[in-house]
């Protein structure tokens, strides 16, 4: 039998660095679908009028000196969700690629089950848009590399739209990885004893803009992330 989620104790959490050409959009997305839902805009430093139009479409708005990267937004909004006791949060992009509507995904399934991490996978489905060539190669790349190491099938790692709970937001307000952190947060996870799902979703294509990672970022980030996963199965 499944059991509704308290929708006031579920809070949307949107990183976004010079994202003023979608995140009116995608914060309107979630406010429309889910007007029960508690939403923070984490505006990471931007240069542009990110803050402003996150506030406007009706999102609290919490801003950062400058620019700290993915990992310190996500941690704030983590630190927020404790701060004022949110079972849940919820990370979508703030560029437009995650559906809203895959909300309804997440709650459902934890009306069933039970997870710390609910990942939304892209290739669950086949919808969708899937991401360059180069992106999938790293995505496959990470989810062999998690998948040997667990035991357990992942399918897309990288994927930043995610679910945590509350057990699993105690543990990462106090370290959170600071560069292309989503494959890692798997394994701390994992090494903590705690429950790690996926779900499918549908990936969109961004409608404005274009994506910071180059395929020069994209060797950097397995290199990098690879020697902090094996380091993490040392030290967790």
């Amino acid at each position: 039998m499944s059991t509704a989620i308290p929708l006031d104790k579920v809070l949307v959490v949107i990183p976004a660095y010079n994202e003023e050409r979608n995140i009116g959009r995608v914060v309107r997305g979630v406010r429309e679908r889910w007007p029960g839902l508690r939403l923070l805009v984490v505006d990471d430093g931007s240069t542009d009028d990110t803050h402003r139009i996150a506030r406007e479409n009706g999102a609290v708005v919490a801003r950062l000196p400058f620019n700290l990267g993915i990992g310190v937004a996500v941690q704030t909004g983590i630190k927020y969700a404790r701060e004022h006791d949110m079972q849940w949060l919820i990370r979508l992009d703030g560029d437009g690629q995650h559906n809203a509507a895959d909300i309804a995904t997440f709650l459902e399934y934890l009306g069933r089950n039970e997870a710390d991490l609910l990942i939304g996978s892209r290739f669950l489905k086949k919808d969708g848009y899937r991401s360059s060539l180069l992106r999938r190669v790293a995505i496959t790349f990470f989810n062999h590399l998690i998948s040997a190491l667990t035991g357990f099938r992942i399918t897309d790692a990288t994927s930043g739209f995610r679910l945590y709970s509350r057990r699993a937001m105690d543990k990462l307000c106090k370290f959170y990885p600071d560069d292309y952190p989503e494959p890692e947060t798997i394994i701390m996870l994992y090494k903590w004893g705690m429950q790690v799902k996926e779900v499918p979703v549908t990936m969109l294509q961004r409608p404005e803009g274009v994506s910071s990672i180059t395929a020069v970022r994209s060797l950097y980030y397995m290199i990098k992330v690879t020697m902090a996963i094996l380091l993490d199965m040392i030290r967790y």
